[in-house]
């Protein structure tokens, strides 16, 4: 029996998980029934244990029903990201042979009328009808309710990156231990990701991401309830953490500058006593606004640094970073490695190509050459990171590597320019890229968004860079500053560099990093 049957018949009425702030709740009897129809249904279209469905939809509703069905029979699940053009999605569901693909009225309007027509695979559509696709209740009701599902093993989630920095890479591992995410072993240390029958977890983010799709995901196996958010709005995750007695929640650090916005009146309207666990994720995230949180909600704030590929995860909680700001922790499995230029471990406390061994093995699917450029001859891999580890094996984050500025024959990362700037009260977000320079091949810019826009000027953009001179090595600072609206980032807080260069670099003479 699966566990989401085990749930159902022993508290059927008990919520598994609920949207916000629409309200809707799916209950455990509901959960399982529907699942269960729906793996029926993707059984009768022919899938086998191993065969995948691929999703694109916004934060649905019935989106992890789904993803329980293809679970319950052994299938590999893909979620889409609904931002995606239509070449794109068809690039990831070809690439990873779905059989199956999930849409809705509103992510098929996102795209072009016809589009995704060419795809050869039965196409099911939720919320309406479109010519091509079947209707997802009609599809459901297909199959009795009381159908009878095979042993199998379970199903588990096939990823692909976000594509920052080029076509996105699946990652496909046996379905065998996959889903083995959350297992802490006698570490007091991850104490954070121990879920069991009383953890209401608060989801934050895109559904289409792996970090809520794992974690709504080992919350529901553990017998919690889920708290999905269909849009992250600062208040409405305030009301979701009070009303629902959240324990455990988690965010980017995109999301903890918002809601530090709130005035101390709206943050004082809720009472959040009940969450134990704030775990953050996905992108760096800028000490003062770290400390701020910590100032705010107490010492419950729990990092990771990680990645899809699984090579190796460190962590720390509130009071190591307290010891060591700045830092992602020290490793949960596989072991830290730094390596410099010529391929060599660089003595503690240099910086370097962040390596990890001992962590597990992976390849990206279809792409072997993508594979041999994560490791390295000694069968190390990279998520392609830069830092450095201090005395106490703590391993700190400069930069990534395909940021890297080379300037005369210097390498420079910009995350510490970053940074810097980064702690002046008018600067709400900044990317530092490399721009064309004549002698020096790349010279270092900053591009500053600001909380108040009207403040732009020739005046603050030397002020910007006498801060930068003022805290670290001339070399490293900007020798511009550009202002500008709004710098690109995903829904996670990833800053795409790559289009804020686009617009420096003549399309024919673009250096790739």
């Amino acid at each position: 029996m699966s566990v989401i049957e085990q749930f159902a018949r022993a508290t059927p009425d008990r919520v598994a998980y609920r949207m916000v702030p629409s309200g809707q709740a799916v209950t455990w009897a509901e959960l399982e029934q529907r699942s269960r129809q729906c793996a029926a249904a993707l059984l009768a279209a022919g899938l086998r244990e191993g065969d995948g469905i691929a999703v694109l939809l916004e934060n649905h509703v019935r989106y992890f029903e789904i993803l329980w069905a293809a679970h319950r029979i052994g299938l590999y699940y893909t979620t889409i990201s609904r931002h995606l053009k239509a070449d794109e999605v068809e690039y990831i569901v070809q690439d990873c042979g779905a059989r199956v693909l999930f849409c809705s009225a509103q992510t098929l309007g996102d795209l072009a009328p016809g589009a995704l027509a060419s795809l050869r695979v039965t196409r099911v559509l939720l919320d309406g009808s479109e010519p091509g696709y079947s209707n997802y209740e009609a599809w459901l009701e297909q199959m009795p309710a009381d159908v009878t599902l095979p042993r199998t093993v379970e199903g588990t989630d096939f990823s692909y990156s976000s594509g920052t920095t080029g076509r996105p890479k699946g990652i496909k591992r046996p379905l065998q231990g996959a889903n083995a995410f959350f297992r802490t072993g006698d570490d007091a240390r991850l104490g954070w990701k121990s879920l069991d029958r009383d953890t209401v977890y608060l989801s934050t983010a895109p559904f289409y991401h792996t970090a809520p799709v794992r974690w709504n995901m080992a919350t529901m196996r553990a017998g919690g309830t889920s708290v999905m958010m269909e849009k992250f709005e600062p208040l409405a995750a305030l009301d979701a953490i009070a009303r629902y007695g959240v324990t455990h929640s988690q965010w980017v650090p995109t999301m903890f500058v918002r809601l530090l916005r709130l005035t101390a009146a709206e943050r004082e309207r809720f009472d959040l006593s009940t969450m134990r666990y704030a775990i953050h994720a996905a992108a760096p995230c800028p000490i003062s606004v770290k400390q701020q949180m910590i100032d705010w909600w107490g010492p419950i704030l729990y990092e990771f640094y990680s990645g899809t590929e699984l090579v190796g995860r460190t962590s720390l909680d509130s009071v190591e970073w307290l010891a060591h700001k700045g830092s992602v922790g020290r490793p949960e499995f596989g072991q830290v490695h730094i390596v410099g230029d010529d391929g060599n471990e660089v003595p503690q406390g240099q910086t370097g190509v962040v390596y990890f061994s001992g962590g597990g093995t992976f390849a990206y699917h279809n792409d072997p050459e993508k594979t041999r450029q994560v490791y390295n001859d000694r069968g190390w891999a990279t998520y392609g990171d830069v830092g450095y580890v201090d005395a106490d094996g703590f391993l700190y984050l400069t930069d990534r590597l395909a940021n890297t500025i080379v300037s005369g024959g210097v390498n420079i990362y910009p995350q510490e320019s970053e940074n810097v700037l980064m702690s002046h009260p008018a600067v709400f977000d900044v990317a530092v890229v490399g721009v064309p320079n004549t002698e020096f091949g790349e010279e270092v810019k900053a591009v500053v968004q600001l909380h108040e826009p009207e403040r732009a000027s020739p005046v603050l953009a030397e002020e910007l860079i006498a801060l930068c001179r003022s805290r670290i090595s001339p070399i490293k600072c900007p020798r511009s500053v550009d202002f500008v609206a709004a710098l690109p980032r995903t829904e996670t807080g990833k800053l795409l560099k790559r289009a804020v260069k686009a617009s420096y670099w003549p399309t024919e003479n673009r250096i790739a990093h």
